[in-house]
């Protein structure tokens, strides 16, 4: 299999919606073709479908079989590009760190090297008894993150 036929083809298929981006293409030894992408507002199925046509349509499976699948960032795939943070803006995020700390807030702002997510949290009053709820707010560097998801959350 052409690799670079393959990735060409590819990449001429994303130029035509600037809105879509590449998560990862791979290419196995007995050429099976795997697409992972992911957009700016989400995929529509009839996208992927034109991704695959535009790769399938211009190989030859009579010069050399394959297998071909076009599939999205699923939603309980880890954000991996620094383009998936910003179209999960408003939405919460389970954050692990290097240091193997968790944190749980809403995406408030993608920054240039940094994510800020918020919260609310209860803690003691700092006068009597009890507990009041306070808003709480972190900045992370995309460097400490380990592994950052979006929460699925059913209303």
């Amino acid at each position: 299999m052409e690799q670079k036929k393959v990735f060409d083809l590819l990449n001429e298929a994303l130029e035509e919606n600037t809105s879509l981006f590449l998560i990862s293409a791979t290419i196995s030894v007995d050429n099976k073709i795997k697409v992972v992408v992911d957009g700016d507002e989400g995929v529509p199925l009839s996208e992927c479908m034109r991704i695959s046509r535009k790769i399938e349509h211009n190989l030859d499976r009579e010069e050399e079989d394959f297998s071909l699948e076009v599939t999205t960032a699923g939603a309980s795939e880890p954000l991996i590009m620094k383009r998936q943070y910003h179209k999960n803006i408003g939405r919460t995020l389970n954050v692990k760190l290097n240091d193997g700390s968790k944190i749980e807030g809403t995406l408030t702002e993608v920054l240039e090297d940094e994510i800020v997510l918020s919260w609310k949290a209860r803690e003691p009053k700092p006068i009597g008894k009890g507990k009041v709820t306070v808003n709480k707010n972190a900045t992370i560097a995309f460097e400490d993150i380990k592994e950052a998801k979006a929460k699925i959350i059913f209303n």
